[in-house]
C-alpha cells in the first residue's frame, strides 16, 4: 500500500519544475523535524462528540432560536 501511495505521489510531481520540487523537499524534511506525533494528536482532538451539560433536545433549541433566514422573494425579470 505505501509503495502504490508513494507511487500516486511521484507521478503526481514527475513533471514538476526543479523549483517545485527542491521547495516539496524543503516541506518535507520540515515536517521530518517536526514533532509529528505532536501535530497528529492535536489533529485527531479536533474531532469527537460534543462535549455539553445541556440535553440534545436544549441544543437543538438553541440552534433553531438563532437560525436567521433571508425570506426575500426577488423578482424574476
Amino acid at each position: 500500500m505505501n509503495t502504490v501511495l508513494s507511487d500516486n505521489y511521484f507521478g503526481l510531481i514527475r513533471n514538476l519544475s526543479p523549483e517545485i520540487k527542491l521547495d516539496i523537499i524543503e516541506k518535507l524534511s520540515i515536517t521530518l523535524k517536526s514533532d509529528f506525533s505532536r501535530e497528529k494528536s492535536s489533529f485527531v482532538n479536533t474531532f469527537g462528540a460534543w462535549k455539553s451539560n445541556k440535553t440534545a433536545e436544549e441544543i437543538i433549541d438553541e440552534l433553531k432560536e438563532h437560525r436567521t433566514f433571508n425570506r426575500e422573494i426577488e423578482p424574476l425579470i
